[in-house]
């Protein structure tokens, strides 16, 4: 490749510049209401007890200086995700994201749910009121995603094609519901699902390529894919680097930012580093997202 990667943050405008881009999309974003975003930052303060190493958070700040930062980076349009850990938060949540994008036209709206009755509401409502990205956690939610209570929330998102980004992976954490065998019992049942697997599913790298490759609607974000602090963690087999190649069209850059232990533009050099090529780089940096949301191309 004739583009070198991006060094350092002020760097990525450069980066993305020389590969003929207009910026950059990041489908895996968090912004969230304040207390919620205090307690996500204060468990990671402590991430030592909870995956045995220090993670601490790069952009830990104020919500107009992470916005500042993301525009400086060039990120032209992001989600702004919230999740969820127990029944009655969802529907708050999406109306606090639908607020936050409505105050921000580079954010894509979003929304989220938990298995209760009330999913079956509030995520059509949702739908109508712009949501064009849902997010799940499986492991911090606790929760099998063929729970009945979620069948016409499925039902309703297949409908509409709404993508649904969703950590569904055992890593950096297993949960009693990760892993890939869940989400292909899903697949079986709603095979059109628009569906964007977080993290490249790691650990499970393989088994979701193979979904992605199964599946029409299947996708994978980038999430602290291939950077050295996952690396170490939970390495992928570079022997299946042409399978991620060859589903370059189906890959999506996605961040986690702000809580990443590592400076943004690190996740985009260790994507050069794969050595998939610029062409690759062009789908996942921009295009791939511009297609999923309608963006111009």
């Amino acid at each position: 490749m004739t583009v070198p990667p991006p060094v350092d943050d002020a760097d990525v405008p450069r980066f993305w510049g020389e590969l003929g881009l207009p910026g950059l999309v990041d489908v895996h974003v968090h912004f969230m209401p304040e207390r919620v975003q205090a307690a996500v930052w204060a468990y990671f303060a402590d991430a030592e007890t909870h995956y045995g190493a220090p993670w601490p958070i790069t952009y830990e700040g104020p919500v107009e200086q992470r916005l500042d930062q993301l525009a400086a980076l060039g990120v032209r349009a992001f989600s702004a995700l919230n999740y969820p850990h127990k029944p009655g938060m969802a529907a708050g949540l999406n109306d606090w994201s639908a607020a936050f994008a409505a105050a921000h036209p580079q954010v894509l709206q979003s929304a989220t749910f938990f298995p209760e009755p009330e999913a079956a509401h509030y995520v059509p409502e949702a739908i109508e009121a712009g949501a064009r990205v849902f997010k799940v956690h499986v492991q911090v939610g606790s929760f099998d995603p063929r729970h009945e209570l979620l069948d016409p929330v499925w039902t309703r998102l297949e409908e509409s094609g709404t993508p649904v980004v969703i950590h569904c992976g055992s890593g950096p954490l297993a949960g009693e519901h990760t892993g890939p065998a869940p989400m292909a019992g899903l697949l079986e049942r709603h095979p059109d699902l628009q569906l964007v697997i977080a993290h490249l599913g790691m650990p499970e790298y393989a088994e979701f390529l193979t979904l992605a490759e199964r599946y029409a609607g299947v996708r994978l974000d980038t999430t602290m894919f291939a950077t050295d602090f996952t690396e170490r963690l939970m390495p992928f087999d570079r022997a299946l680097l042409p399978r991620l190649a060859a589903l370059g069209h189906k890959v999506l850059l996605g961040s986690d930012f702000p809580t990443i232990p590592y400076p943004y533009a690190h996740q985009l050099a260790a994507l050069h580093g794969l050595g998939l090529g610029e062409d690759w780089l062009r789908w996942v940096l921009w295009q791939n997202g511009a297609d999923l949301f309608g963006l111009p191309r």
